[in-house]
């Protein structure tokens, strides 16, 4: 196993970042940039040997600073949206920016994904890795309390890369940190991801407003476009006449993970072509799935990323949990500290 690293640019505030490379002994190869602790490319083989990078992405940094819709990067204080930008804690009214139609999305103008994280290599008998650390002071971007952030990127010779999220505050705030990679098991850059097979180990999910904010209840997926309980092409009821269901865009919907709480796999997609396989588990009670609907943008090797050509699996706490005590809390007081993990685990079949 190998961990390098290299210069990959600057910010427009003059801060250096760095592109760390990580390597298992199989082949399997990741890039990470300490900005914005983002996935750049994730190479895995196919049935026949064959490796593809299967991340969405920019080959370059300043494409990352300039117009990423989110590729690969941690999104926090609090990924998802929060209605209205506001929230009460403990008695106090938190305003925050209103960056998605009426609602917070993903931390704000300023989110966790545009921020420089110092690192420190992991290398160790289970895999290379690296550790970022990022300290979000009292009031960035509206947020009470000191925030210290600590990330860790683990890849293991299982071919699996696995991410553990912590964090504690000096004063009670609300936290939810995730992972927004955008993939496509044929190989970024290949089109539509329609015909991978989809499996979410989910029973329900979180009915939304139009504006995806929920209303506080958990509905059944059975006999909907959205059970994918057995598997499913994604594409295959994409366009169902179902109203929770995006019409003539696609899947953005947070899903309610079946199980006891700890660590439980909430999704697996196939690429029956490849073979390649993607296996995700998490210790979060949700997973959002979303077809890259508004993706529009030009990415590596001057591909054209259209809508639906790459997914997410965002895990993570339901949106807007600050304003709904009925779902599972994401509060964060000084005494406790906050953890997640989820791993990304590829194989092929």
């Amino acid at each position: 196993m190998s961990l390098t690293s290299e210069t990959w640019g600057t910010t427009k505030d003059g801060q250096k970042v760095t592109l760390y490379t990580l390597v298992n002994d199989k082949g399997m190869e990741v890039k990470i940039t300490n900005y914005g602790g983002t996935i750049v490319s994730i190479k895995v083989p196919d049935k026949k040997g064959v490796f593809a990078d299967v991340a969405l992405g920019f080959e370059n940094f300043a494409d990352y600073e300039s117009k990423s819709p989110f590729f690969g990067c941690i999104t926090g204080r609090y990924a998802n949206r929060i209605a209205q930008g506001k929230f009460s804690l403990e008695g106090q009214t938190y305003t925050l920016a209103v960056n998605n139609g009426p609602n917070h999305l993903h931390g704000g103008k300023i989110g966790f994904d545009k921020k420089v994280w110092s690192t420190n290599p992991i290398k160790d008998a289970k895999g290379v890795g690296i550790e970022l650390l990022y300290s979000s002071s009292d009031g960035e971007e509206g947020y009470p309390g000191k925030l210290d952030c600590k990330v860790t990127y683990l890849l293991t010779n299982e071919n699996a890369l696995e991410i553990h999220y912590s964090a504690t505050t000096n004063k009670a705030t609300v936290v939810n940190l995730t992972n927004h990679s955008y993939f496509n098991l044929a190989g970024e850059g290949s089109g539509s991801i329609l015909n991978h097979e989809m499996t979410l180990f989910a029973d329900q999910y979180t009915p939304t407003d139009d504006t995806l904010i929920p209303n506080g209840t958990l509905a059944p997926v059975k006999g909907t476009p959205l059970d994918f309980t057995t598997p499913h092409l994604i594409g295959e009821r994409i366009g169902a006449d179902f109203k929770p269901l995006i019409q003539g865009v696609g899947y953005d919907h947070n899903y309610v993970i079946s199980g006891p709480p700890g660590l439980k796999k909430a999704a697996q997609v196939k690429d029956t072509a490849s073979g390649r396989m993607l296996e995700v588990l998490t210790t979060e009670p949700g997973v959002q799935f979303y077809t890259g609907n508004h993706l529009n943008v030009t990415g590596k090797q001057g591909h054209a990323y259209k809508s639906r050509d790459g997914f997410c699996l965002e895990t993570q706490h339901f949106p807007d949990s600050p304003n709904r005590p009925e779902f599972p809390t994401t509060v964060l007081k000084p005494s406790a500290t906050y953890q997640h993990t989820c791993i990304y685990k590829f194989s092929v079949e």
